[in-house]
C-alpha cells in the first residue's frame, strides 16, 4: 500500500513538473532595449521592443523610486502597445523600472533595470522644445499652425471687405459727380433767357421815358 501512494506521488509532481515547464517554455521572453524619453518634471515615456516570433498580448511595468520602497505596477492587456506614459512622478527623483511581456500563457521574466531622473518644473519647457517627437510638442505646432490659418483667413476677409468699400465710394462720387453736372447744365438755359428780357425791359422803359 505505501508503495502505491509513493508510486501517485511521483506521477503528481512528474506531472506537475511538466505543466509547470510546458508554462515555462510557452512564455515569451523578456523585452529588450528598454528605453526612457521625453523626460519632464512629472513624466517620462517607457518604450521597449520585443523580439519577433512571439505572441504577446500586454506588458507589465514595474516603477520604483531609487531611494523608497514604493512601487508602482502598471498592466495592460490585449494591447500591442510597445510604449507606456508614466505619470504623478516627482521632480529631481531617480526611478528604476522593469518590464515584462505579458503572453498567452503568463507574463515573460524582467528586462534589466532602468534608471532615470525626472527634470526640474523650470527644465520642462526646454525639454518640450528639445522633443520634437513629443506627442504634446505635435500638438502644440498643429494648434499653431490652426492660430495661422484662422489669422491668414480673417486678414483676407478683411482686405476684401476694404475693397469693396473701397469700389463703393469710388462708384458713389462717380455718381454724384453726374448728378451736379446735370444739375448745372438745367439752370444755364433759363439764366440766358432771362437776361435779353431785362435787356429788352431796359431798352423799352427808355424809349418810353422818352
Amino acid at each position: 500500500m505505501s508503495c502505491v501512494l509513493v508510486f501517485v506521488n511521483c506521477v503528481i509532481l512528474l506531472l506537475f513538473a511538466s505543466d509547470m515547464f510546458l508554462v515555462r517554455a510557452n512564455r515569451p521572453p523578456a523585452p529588450v532595449n528598454v528605453s526612457v524619453m521625453h523626460l519632464r518634471a512629472d513624466s517620462a515615456t517607457v518604450s521597449w521592443e520585443v523580439p519577433e516570433g512571439d505572441v504577446v498580448i500586454g506588458f507589465s511595468i514595474s516603477q520604483q523610486r531609487q531611494q523608497g520602497h514604493t512601487q508602482r505596477f502598471i498592466r495592460e492587456v490585449n494591447t500591442t502597445s510597445r510604449a507606456c506614459v508614466l505619470w504623478d512622478l516627482d521632480e529631481e527623483t531617480d526611478y528604476i523600472i522593469q518590464v515584462q511581456s505579458i503572453g498567452l500563457y503568463g507574463e515573460s521574466q524582467a528586462s534589466k533595470k532602468v534608471h532615470f531622473r525626472t527634470l526640474k518644473k523650470s527644465d520642462r519647457f526646454l525639454s518640450n522644445s528639445s522633443n520634437q517627437d513629443d506627442p504634446a510638442v505635435e500638438g502644440v505646432d498643429k494648434s499653431r499652425q490652426l492660430q495661422t490659418g484662422e489669422v491668414i483667413i480673417i486678414v483676407v476677409v478683411l482686405l476684401m471687405w476694404a475693397a469693396v468699400i473701397a469700389l463703393f465710394c469710388r462708384q458713389y462720387d462717380i455718381i454724384k459727380d453726374n448728378d451736379s453736372s446735370t444739375g448745372k447744365d438745367k439752370v444755364k438755359p433759363s439764366s440766358l433767357a432771362s437776361t435779353p428780357e431785362h435787356c429788352s425791359g431796359g431798352l423799352l422803359r427808355s424809349k418810353v421815358h422818352r
